[in-house]
């Protein structure tokens, strides 16, 4: 099984029952405050974190007064207008005093569906884990419609692990593992402390969650375990109404660990490597050399352009010669790259007429 030590990215889904008081409807300010040490111990180890919150139509349904658990699309985007701004302040305020910065970022299925949204989100996430922030990612509710929507942060937190290329997915649940049938309901049920693969055996034993405030049952974990699994990243599913939750799995709490399809940054290369490109970028000696030694691949390098492709769309890189060197996800159009090639960093602005950013290709997004 995994151990919470080793994770280098982990990305940790909490739902809205852990965070609000079901009779109330108001934040449990000390179980997030604990939780905040939790994430202090796993900065503390050189992990970076991400926190996918549920919470913020729970929040405001409690301060609109909202009783009904079914609300109309209006006033559930309403309640989510309300609960959000106070859902942010409310991380904010129980990292703040450890000296972590938070950020609030807002993301639908649309974004996740529409290649040049998703790079421009993972562009973002990217940038604010390399400054040490700990981004607080929820749906947004206030503009998602049923066409748009996750409906689950379960598939939402598997879709930003994958995004990031986290090697560790914990849900946080209000079940401590996957069982064989329902434990409330079925005292033979057993928990599975491992999943290797999830077979259809394992996917009929999935139930439906017994939350009056989640909309994520055993079904949408296992959509998520499938998910992230294929990406090189494990999942873990446990028990999260406890005082630190995080640092309780990694002393042995109940759980179940899904283990991953090898290593996310490989599975991600390999996604790469097999995509059709749909141009060319040839390179000159210098930047041949820079990509064997694992660097980005800059304008200055760039000696011809071929194709027509977008933003996001795999090309191939080859040498002055002809030999391909590999492939990878442009971050500028053809026309921006053929416009750009052989400049410096510094000089693409100008031509361009907006900021931009250094690399024609990053060295994540490459397979050599």
């Amino acid at each position: 099984m995994a151990t919470l030590t080793d994770a280098r990215r982990i990305v940790i889904k909490i739902g809205s029952a852990l965070l609000v008081d079901r009779a109330t409807g108001s934040l449990r300010a000390e179980w997030l405050h604990a939780l905040a040490l939790d994430v202090v111990w796993l900065k503390s180890l050189g992990a970076d974190v991400v926190l996918v919150s549920s919470g913020s139509i729970a929040l405001g349904r409690g301060v609109l007064g909202l009783t009904s658990r079914d609300l109309p699309l209006e006033q559930s985007q309403a309640a989510a207008a309300v609960g959000q701004i106070r859902l942010a302040r409310a991380y904010e305020e129980a990292l703040a005093p450890h000296g972590l910065t938070t950020a609030q970022v807002l993301v639908t299925l649309e974004d996740s569906a529409d290649r040049r949204r998703y790079l421009n989100s993972r562009a973002t996430m990217e940038t604010l884990l390399s400054l040490g922030v700990i981004p607080i990612v929820n749906e947004n509710d206030t503009v998602a419609t049923d066409e748009i929507r996750y409906g689950d942060n379960d598939r939402l937190a598997a879709q930003v692990a994958v995004t990031v290329e986290a090697d560790q997915l914990i849900l946080l649940s209000d079940v401590d593992g996957f069982y064989s049938a329902n434990p409330q309901t079925d005292p033979a049920a057993r928990r599975f402390d491992v999943i290797d693969t999830i077979t259809p055996e394992i996917e009929a034993m999935a139930g439906e969650g017994v939350s009056g405030l989640s909309k994520g049952g055993m079904v949408t974990k296992l959509m998520a375990a499938k998910m992230a699994t294929a990406a090189g990243c494990a999942m873990a599913i446990t028990e999260g109404s406890v005082t630190r939750p995080l640092t309780a799995l990694e002393n042995g709490a109940n759980a179940t660990w899904f283990r991953p399809q090898g290593d996310p940054q490989a599975a991600r290369k390999r996604w790469i490597a097999a995509m059709k490109p749909r141009g060319q970028i040839t390179v000159d000696a210098g930047a041949a050399r820079a990509l064997a030694q694992g660097k980005s691949l800059l304008p200055a390098g760039v000696a011809q352009v071929t194709g027509a492709f977008g933003r996001g769309d795999p090309v191939a890189i080859c040498d002055a010669s002809g030999r391909k060197l590999g492939q990878g996800l442009s971050r500028y159009t053809a026309a921006e790259a053929v416009a750009i090639k052989g400049l410096r960093s510094d000089a693409i602005e100008p031509v361009l007429g907006y900021p931009a950013r250094a690399a024609l290709i990053h060295r994540d997004d490459m397979a050599l």
